[in-house]
């Protein structure tokens, strides 16, 4: 057994006479323990197309040349892009074109739009349009619209079997099911569209709902409370 050196005794002392010492990496006498952050849930856009627990995984970013406003799309007034006839912005993007008259659909299984949500994904406190259709195939596209000075500009495209969406906080989850595989791709506004955040893979064809804890992220609007019951960006 060693015996106590005289420093070692003197700061031994020194702590007693302080009032006691912190543990190494711990916390000082009365000291408080910081908050702890609480993290957003996923918030379900679709609620009937959503069947599992939202996952995170590397950033990955893409160089593709900045979106353009659709020529054709009626022009956005103050009201912001809620005022917008979305078949019309349908009509305009050759991209979604074929929805441009396709019949609202309440739930999955058939061919259609689904009922538009918006969102702001932006971050400048104006919401985005969230249009998404599903073929008679099973395959779905969703595209993401803004307004910039006036004019609608699509920020992304994806697209894929059995797809639902979510948001977590001002992110766009995307989830795709497949050849017995779930894919989950997480798009962040990058300043200029809605970029790959990250994109995981997992094994196992279950689509599932928002995952429990955490702090609920604000509904987006035009959403439906949770009943019970995949990608290439522009």
């Amino acid at each position: 057994m060693t015996r106590p050196t005289r420093r070692s005794l003197a700061a031994a002392l020194l702590c007693i006479g302080l009032g006691g010492c912190a543990a190494p990496g711990g916390l000082g006498h009365a000291e408080t323990a910081p908050p702890v952050s609480s993290q957003s849930r996923p918030e379900p856009l679709w609620p009937l197309w959503t069947d599992t627990p939202s996952s995170s995984g590397t950033a990955v970013a893409g160089r593709v040349p900045p979106p353009q406003p659709l020529d054709e799309a009626p022009a956005v007034g103050p009201e912001g892009i809620e005022k917008v006839d979305v078949r019309d912005i349908l009509r305009a993007d050759k991209a979604m074109k074929q929805y441009g008259n396709a019949r609202e659909i309440a739930g999955p299984g058939k061919a259609g739009v689904r009922p538009p949500r918006y969102a702001d994904l932006t971050g400048d406190g104006n919401h985005e349009l969230i249009v998404a259709g599903d073929s008679a195939t099973g395959h779905s596209v969703l595209s993401v619209y803004t307004a910039i000075g006036g004019k609608i500009v699509p920020i992304l495209l994806t697209g894929g079997r059995r797809m639902s969406a979510e948001i977590i906080g001002s992110d766009l989850l995307i989830r795709t099911a497949d050849d017995g595989s779930t894919h989950m791709i997480r798009y962040h506004w990058d300043g200029r569209r809605m970029s790959v955040l990250s994109d995981e893979h997992q094994f196992g064809n279950a689509i599932a709902g928002p995952a429990s804890g955490g702090s609920p992220a604000p509904r987006p609007s035009g959403s439906a409370p949770p009943a019970a019951q995949g990608p290439a960006s522009r």
